[in-house]
C-alpha cells in the first residue's frame, strides 16, 4: 500500500480539526473571560483562568494572582474562582473556606453578594452574544448594504457573457416589469420566464436604455451549504448547472423544479466551473427540515446550494449603529430559529437528526473554513450565538442553572441546601450527557 495515499485524507482531517479547535477555542475564551471580567469587576477572584482541560501545557500569573494557563485538552475552558470546590462553582471547598478571613469570603463565589455571583455568571452567554453582534456588525461594514435602488456592482462568471448589462447600471425593469427596489426584483423573479437571457431596462449616465442580459437568478451556486449532498460531491461556490435530469437549465427556478421532482433519487446533472471543461455529477437530495415564516417546519428534498442575482449589488457602508442593530436581528433571529428547532425536535415535528454533536460541529467547522476566511468568521459568530443559549438553558451544570438557584435564593431568602444542589447537578450532568451521546449518535448514523 501507497502510504502518500493517505496524506489528502490526514490533510482534511488536520484541517478539520485546526479549524474546530481555533473555533471552539476563540467562543470559549470570550465566554470565560466574561466570567473573569465581571467577577473582578464585582469584587470576586478568579484562581485560575483555563484554556482547556488537563495537564497544564504553559501558564503565568499575572499582578491579580491569576494564573492564566492553556491545557492539554483543547474542548473548553473554565474559570475557577476563589473557595470554589471545581471548575464549576457549583459548591465551595470547605476547607479552603474555613482558613479565608471574612472580609477574604466576600471575594469568593460564594461569599459575595448575590448580585455579583448572578451577574458573573450571566456575563458568560452575554459576552458571547456580545462576540456575535460585533462579528456580525464587522462583516456589514466591511461588505457594506445594498443600495436602495438596484444597481449592478460586479457581473458574476457564467458559461456565456451576455453584453449589454454593466457595472453601474441601475435595474428599472426585466422583461417589462417594474423594479424600483430590491424587493420588487425579488417578487419579479417568480413571473419571468425559464430563459437562458432576459431583457432589461437600465439607467446609464442619465439615460434609460434597453439591453440584454443573462437570467436575472441564474442557476449558479452563491453558497454550498456544509455538510450538504452538493459539498459532499464536490461541488463549490461559483458552479452553474447547464443541465439536470436531461433538461436544460436556465435559471435557479428550473433547478429547483428538476431536483423536487426527483423526490430524492438521483439526478445527473451537467456542472460549469470557471477554467474547466463541464463536467458530469450524480446529485440525490436529501429530506431537510426547513423554518416557515410562521415560526413552524417543512420538510423538502435539497441538495444544499444557494442562488442569487447574476450581479453583485453596489453597496454602501453603513454607519456603526445601522451596522449594530443589524448584527443584533441576526442574533435574535439565529437564536428564535434554534430554540423553534429545539422544541419541533422535543415534540417530534421534525427529526432528531437535526442536532449534531462534535463530530458533526467539527466536520462543519472545517467545510467552513475551506470556503475562506470572511465564511469562517460568520461561522464563529453562529457558533458563538448556539453556545451562548445552550448555557442560559435551566439546567445544573450550566450557566442557566445557575442563574435558577439565585432567583431561587432571591425570591426566598436563602440558597437550595447542599444536598439538593448535588442531587439536582447530578440530574444535569445526566441529561447534558445524554444530549452529547445523541448528538454523538447522530453524527454516526443519521444522513
Amino acid at each position: 500500500m501507497d502510504p502518500t495515499g493517505l496524506l489528502p485524507s490526514f490533510g482534511g482531517l488536520a484541517f478539520t480539526i485546526v479549524a474546530f479547535v481555533v473555533a471552539l477555542s476563540i467562543i470559549v475564551a470570550v465566554h470565560e473571560f466574561g466570567h473573569y471580567i465581571v467577577g473582578r469587576w464585582s469584587g470576586i477572584k478568579a484562581e485560575v483562568f483555563s484554556l482547556g482541560f488537563g495537564p497544564r501545557l504553559v501558564s503565568r500569573v499575572d499582578r491579580h494572582g491569576t494564573r492564566w494557563q492553556i491545557a492539554a485538552i483543547p474542548l473548553g475552558g473554565y474559570v475557577k474562582f476563589l473557595g470554589d470546590a471545581n471548575a464549576a462553582s457549583a459548591s465551595a471547598d470547605p476547607e479552603a473556606m474555613a482558613h479565608l478571613s471574612s472580609d477574604e469570603k466576600r471575594h469568593t463565589m460564594h461569599g459575595a453578594p448575590l448580585w455579583a455571583r448572578a451577574a458573573t455568571v450571566a456575563a458568560g452567554p452575554a459576552f458571547n452574544f456580545a462576540l456575535s453582534i460585533l462579528v456580525f456588525a464587522g462583516i456589514f461594514m466591511v461588505s457594506g448594504f445594498a443600495t436602495d435602488r438596484p444597481s449592478v456592482g460586479a457581473l458574476k462568471p457564467l458559461p456565456q457573457v451576455v453584453a449589454g448589462v454593466e457595472p453601474g447600471d441601475v435595474i428599472l425593469a426585466v422583461e417589462g416589469r417594474p423594479t424600483p427596489d430590491y424587493t420588487a426584483l425579488s417578487e419579479v423573479i417568480e413571473t419571468l420566464p425559464s430563459a437562458p437571457r432576459m431583457t432589461y431596462l437600465v439607467e446609464r449616465d442619465g439615460r434609460e436604455i434597453e439591453v440584454e442580459g443573462p437570467a436575472l437568478f441564474p442557476p449558479r451556486f452563491d453558497n454550498v451549504a456544509p455538510g450538504s449532498a452538493a459539498m459532499d460531491i464536490g461541488l463549490e461556490r461559483g458552479d452553474v448547472v447547464l443541465e439536470a435530469g436531461g433538461q436544460p437549465i436556465n435559471t435557479f427556478a428550473d433547478l429547483q423544479t428538476v431536483v423536487k421532482a426527483a423526490e430524492g433519487s438521483a439526478v445527473l446533472m451537467t456542472v460549469w466551473r470557471a477554467g474547466r471543461e463541464p463536467f458530469e455529477v450524480a446529485l440525490v437530495a436529501r429530506e431537510t427540515d426547513l423554518p416557515t415564516a410562521d415560526g413552524g417546519f417543512e420538510t423538502r428534498y435539497l441538495i444544499g446550494v444557494g442562488g442569487d442575482f447574476f450581479f453583485d449589488p453596489e453597496t454602501r457602508v453603513p454607519g456603526a449603529l445601522e451596522a449594530l442593530t443589524a448584527a443584533a436581528d441576526q442574533t435574535w433571529a439565529i437564536i428564535r430559529a434554534q430554540v423553534s428547532g429545539l422544541w419541533h425536535m422535543i415534540i417530534g415535528a421534525i427529526s432528531s437528526c437535526n442536532l449534531r454533536g462534535p463530530i458533526g460541529i467539527a466536520e462543519t467547522s472545517g467545510a467552513v473554513a475551506s470556503q475562506g476566511l470572511s465564511d469562517f468568521i460568520w461561522f464563529i459568530a453562529v457558533l458563538s450565538t448556539a453556545i451562548g443559549l445552550l448555557n442560559l438553558f435551566p439546567i445544573p451544570v450550566l450557566d442557566g442553572g445557575h442563574l435558577v438557584f439565585h432567583a431561587w435564593e432571591w425570591a426566598t431568602g436563602k440558597p437550595p441546601s447542599q444536598g439538593v444542589l448535588n442531587v439536582l447537578m447530578t440530574m444535569g450532568l445526566v441529561l447534558i450527557l445524554g444530549v452529547m451521546a445523541l448528538g454523538l449518535t447522530n453524527d454516526l448514523f443519521c444522513p
